[in-house]
């Protein structure tokens, strides 16, 4: 895609109302069950990452199922971003501690994975998409470690919490959770932030464990994320319309004269086949697991 009509996937929008009926409309369609599965198979095609960290989850939650429990203990505490851990090998533990979970099959996270994460996914693109997961799941667990430093020099916690196991996805999750409402536009967007906001933040006022705060500050950081994504995204835009406006292009000749097209006349010149595009185009959005995902070569 040429770069003078690239459009910052932050800026790509969606009406939930507007796909909420076209969902209905979709459903009253003949063959809907084919079709469903047909355009779930296409938005899964184009999330390699969610299916990859899905099926890392299933693998290591199989290793601990086939290993007897003081063995799965010990993978579990040696991949534990505890306070301990994170003293001895902080690289190893942050990177490692993202795809353990404790306790029995990872549904919830596996689930989120391959629906809403596979969303986002398709709107930003994997290496976006995994570059929010990992700032959300480092920066959480970076702050939370930081507060149970804290709290134990100051003797307010038991010594034991330096030694607990936090492993799994969730941080990263809550991270993306929270960039997604800048993936909606309207009165959808603070709908969708006051609820991830209400929902953490009951966690934190009746859970008060370490895991709750580091759920509730990953979310804090993927609406930070989210942001300065979207400014940067419109400040590029502004600086692109600034250099064309400094910058026009020279008039093209009337082809009327000569009896031929015009460059850029034809829709199959030879440009980049995008040039009809403008910024304020709606989103599609949900419908076409295809649409969001660039044709083009970015990512």
């Amino acid at each position: 895609m040429a770069l003078g009509t690239y459009q910052p996937p932050w800026l790509r929008t969606v009406d939930l109302g507007e796909q909420l009926r076209m969902l209905g409309d979709w459903v009253r369609q003949p063959h809907r069950l084919r079709r469903g599965f047909q355009a779930y198979r296409d938005l899964l095609a184009v999330t390699p990452a969610c299916i990859a960290y899905a099926f890392t989850l299933f693998i290591t939650w199989w290793t601990l199922r086939g290993a007897s429990d003081i063995v799965g203990r010990r993978l579990i505490f040696s991949a534990s971003t505890n306070l301990r851990n994170m003293q001895k090998d902080p690289i190893q533990v942050l990177v490692a501690s993202a795809f353990w979970t404790d306790g029995g099959f990872p549904w919830g996270e596996i689930l989120i994975l391959v629906t809403l994460m596979a969303l986002a996914e398709r709107w930003l693109g994997s290496l976006r998409w995994i570059v929010v997961v990992a700032i959300g799941h480092v920066g959480a667990t970076l702050i939370t470690v930081l507060g149970i430093a804290h709290k134990l020099d100051k003797q307010l916690i038991p010594t034991r919490v330096a030694f607990a196991s936090d492993v799994g996805p969730s941080y990263g999750i809550s991270a993306m959770l929270a960039v997604l409402t800048f993936r909606l536009r309207g009165p959808a967007r603070w709908v969708w932030a006051a609820a991830v906001l209400i929902w953490y933040g009951y966690g934190v006022w009746h859970g008060r464990t370490f895991t709750d705060y580091g759920h509730f500050f990953a979310l804090l950081i993927g609406f930070t994320v989210g942001a300065i994504a979207v400014a940067l995204s419109h400040r590029l835009i502004a600086a692109r319309e600034r250099r064309a406006a400094a910058n026009p292009k020279p008039a093209v000749a009337d082809s009327s004269a000569t009896g031929a097209d015009a460059p850029g006349d034809s829709a199959d010149s030879g440009g980049d086949g995008v040039g009809a595009a403008t910024l304020d185009e709606p989103d599609g959005g949900l419908d076409d697991a295809g649409r969001d995902r660039t044709q083009h070569g970015h990512h």
